[in-house]
């Protein structure tokens, strides 16, 4: 049979069984309280996160509204850019993309090309020293135009039927709408000078192959 255990060997073990379990409770408690501290470590962590993920997509968005903003009021200057230069505005092509290396806030840089662009003259009307080549290019539309003519005249002389009777008026007519034909060589002259073809210059161009087209008429052989 076991020996009796003395009861002073019996109350030091209830001692230290008592100071284990107050150091086990203390232990679990402080286990409890790190991992409480941890979940809302983790609970602040996973709210400011989230709140720097709702931050950043309003930059995203603010940036590609900025974004569609400049791309749009880029094209709408490179279009008043293009209106300004005329003809020579097709050596332009599309409007160029935005630089790599370009610094600064692009709002600012695109209200100074607009402002560039406010004060650059606008086109005005040819000069009256060009009235000279404007009245060719009268001369010259008006000339073509009754060499086609008499090119169909000649052809209708020389045809039988209908041909005979159509081509003579249709020469008629071309040789009429003779002095149109010079107002394409005088907007081309326009658009080189960076100018507008106004109503002087139409007129000056008009009554030159008028002027042509009557007198090619008058000393034409009948």
């Amino acid at each position: 049979m076991n020996e009796p255990v003395a009861s002073e060997t019996y109350a030091a073990q209830l001692r230290r069984l008592a100071e284990l379990t107050a150091r086990v409770a203390a232990q679990r408690a402080e286990a409890h309280t790190w991992y409480a501290q941890q979940c809302a470590a983790a609970d602040r962590a996973v709210v400011g996160a989230t709140e720097e993920v709702r931050r950043a997509e309003g930059a995203v968005a603010e940036a590609r509204e900025l974004v569609e903003k400049v791309d749009g009021e880029a094209a709408h200057l490179w279009q008043q850019l293009r209106s300004r230069l005329g003809a020579g505005a097709r050596r332009l092509g599309d409007p160029p993309g935005p630089a790599r290396d370009a610094t600064g806030d692009p709002v600012l840089l695109l209200r100074g090309v607009r402002e560039l662009l406010d004060r650059t003259r606008q086109p005005g009307e040819l000069p009256g020293s060009v009235n000279p080549l404007l009245a060719l290019c009268g001369i010259g539309g008006s000339m073509a135009a009754y060499a086609l003519g008499a090119g169909a005249r000649a052809v209708g002389v020389g045809s039988g039927g209908d041909l005979a009777v159509g081509l003579p008026v249709l020469a008629l007519v071309v040789t009429l709408v003779g002095p149109l034909l010079g107002l394409a060589p005088a907007r081309v002259l326009a658009d080189r000078r960076h100018a507008v073809l106004g109503p002087r210059p139409i007129i000056v161009t008009l009554l030159a192959g008028l002027l042509t087209t009557i007198a090619l008429l008058t000393l034409a052989p009948r």
